[in-house]
């Protein structure tokens, strides 16, 4: 899903501001019918859209670049305070892509972009392994490489945020793999795999331990790896690349479906008889007791009807396969464990 004038921005030439006003002057119909409202969320893949007759169509097919973000660049379309961003260095072909996640102003490294909302969505959302080379001012101690292995529960994560955020709780599942590539007491070099991204993750987990990062730089994405590619420059996917890619996105959407098939094959039919919809019965009694569902009066030891009710609080658990719970301590070739190389989008599946 995707809000009506970006739909319109992506998929024709019109930019957002043109599509805001198109939208708005009432020559933008959905289904035959018009609509004004650009925050509108759209189906890119069903909606039917046309501006003045003229049908807006998505494309199956999709583009992914790799951009090795350099630092001192802000991921985001324009920056009140007049900083520079990722699209005043790329290419205007590039101005209508969306990034993968981001990779904060100081950080530096591999960062994917997509001109299909649908395909973002689905590696924002994704575990895939993010692998990352990291410089720590101090040494790697005991407590980070337990908390590396097991997750970390912090109250307050506001240590290693930006200066802007408020205050905290922050939940970090275990990393998949962490390796310890120097160890030197006044500064340590990690490389680090993990399958979220949070703001400023490793950032808060490290500053947690009095651990300040001076050096991020993300090195891969779900198998897809920066290599050599010169800072500030973009590469296309390889052919194998967008193969695993599709493969996996179609995967993913053909789950979502059948989930939405399921959920609506045991809705009950709520009233229905002979092609209507009856009014739902409510309780009918009034007394003096208190206001119910849709203000009816109820007495107080019954329940309203159609209220749902309040889950127990759940503590969340990282442990994802039991048996292998833990990242490992890398001491030789670095590697999770996580994924199938011949298959990297392959979610869940372990290398045996």
């Amino acid at each position: 899903m995707m809000r009506l004038n970006k739909f319109i921005a992506h998929y024709s030439t019109y930019s957002r501001r043109e599509a805001d006003q198109a939208i708005l002057d009432g020559y933008v119909r959905i289904d035959g019918e018009i609509e004004k409202n650009p925050a509108l969320q759209v189906d890119e893949r069903k909606a039917d859209v046309s501006i003045s007759g003229n049908k807006v169509t998505a494309q199956d097919q999709f583009t992914v670049i790799v951009y090795n973000k350099p630092r001192g660049e802000l991921v985001t379309k324009k920056d009140p305070q007049g900083r520079k961003t990722i699209y005043d260095s790329l290419a205007k072909s590039y101005r209508h892509f969306i990034p993968v996640g981001r990779l904060d102003f100081a950080s530096e490294g591999l960062l994917l972009m997509t001109d299909a909302s649908r395909v973002a969505t689905a590696l924002m959302t994704s575990k895939m392994e993010r692998v990352y080379r990291i410089k720590i001012k101090g040494a790697v101690s005991e407590g980070m490489k337990i908390a590396m292995g097991e997750g970390l529960e912090l109250e307050d994560a506001s240590a290693g945020a930006h200066e802007h955020a408020e205050a905290g709780p922050m939940s970090f599942a275990p990393f998949y793999a962490y390796q310890v590539q120097k160890d030197q007491g006044d500064y340590s070099i990690l490389k680090v795999a993990i399958g979220e991204g949070q703001n400023r993750e490793l950032r808060r987990f490290f500053a947690h331990f009095g651990a300040e990062i001076v050096d991020l730089k993300r090195l891969s994405f779900g198998g897809i790896d920066l290599n050599n590619l010169p800072t500030g420059k973009v590469r296309f996917l390889e052919r194998a690349e967008y193969t695993s890619l599709r493969a996996f996105v179609d995967g993913i959407e053909r789950t979502a479906t059948q989930k939405e098939k399921q959920l609506k094959a045991v809705q009950p039919a709520f009233g229905k008889e002979k092609g209507r919809f009856d009014k739902p019965e409510y309780n009918k009694e009034r007394g003096s007791g208190e206001k119910g569902a849709f203000g009816n009066s109820m007495n107080k030891t019954e329940k309203p009807l159609f209220t749902k009710e309040k889950a127990a609080p759940v503590k969340r658990a990282f442990i994802k396969d039991k048996d292998k719970s833990k990242a490992n301590a890398m001491t030789e070739s670095f590697g999770t464990n996580k994924y199938n190389p011949t298959k990297k989008y392959a979610m869940g599946s372990k290398k045996k």
